[in-house]
């Protein structure tokens, strides 16, 4: 259900998006409220149940419904995958160094078995879908992420096509493929 009973298109309206985040029932569309640092910081040092997320757009993966809103929770055990489309906060030459082709990498497959089943393929660290001890990480990056699976032609959730890099949450695959 839109907010805005006038509005006749599926399609919202153009709005400042900084911040993408996919659950089982939304692609959600915004900006995380007071991130002061990359998106897979803030969501690994995160302590809240719930993550605010301002001038939203969610587009519903079942039907291809989209509510906008000024301001939703997001329940952090939602969250299948996350990317940040505008670096606010971080150090770009960091950034160049972290996706360095001098890192070795493995191709997989990830699976999510939920009532909307897709997948997700791309480039990932040796292991970085098991659990570290060491470093107690819930989330780990993919780079060069194909989505499968959802109707990628919608005008709201072609953003999902060409993202450089996604975190995804570990705990969210049901399956994994690894070709390494």
């Amino acid at each position: 259900m839109n907010e805005d009973p006038n509005q006749s298109s599926n399609i919202a309206d153009p709005v400042f998006v900084e911040d993408l985040f996919l659950t089982e029932v939304f692609l959600i569309k915004g900006r995380l409220a007071n991130k002061n640092k990359r998106l897979s910081n803030v969501l690994e040092d995160n302590q809240r149940n719930y993550l605010q997320v301002q001038d939203a757009t969610l587009v519903s993966l079942r039907n291809n419904e989209v509510i906008k809103t000024p301001n939703v929770m997001v329940n952090v055990k939602e969250l299948i995958l996350a990317h940040e489309l505008v670096d606010c906060a971080g150090d770009e030459s960091l950034r160049r160094l972290a996706s360095s082709e001098t890192k070795k990498h493995n191709r997989i497959r990830a699976f999510y078995n939920g009532s909307v089943q897709f997948e997700v393929g791309g480039l990932i660290e040796p292991g970085a879908y098991e659990s570290n001890k060491v470093t107690g990480r819930k989330y780990f990056v993919m780079q060069r992420p194909t989505v499968r699976g959802l109707d990628l032609d919608h005008a709201e959730l072609k953003v999902l096509k060409g993202l450089d890099y996604a975190i995804l949450q570990r705990d969210s695959m049901a399956y994994v493929y690894d070709f390494g």
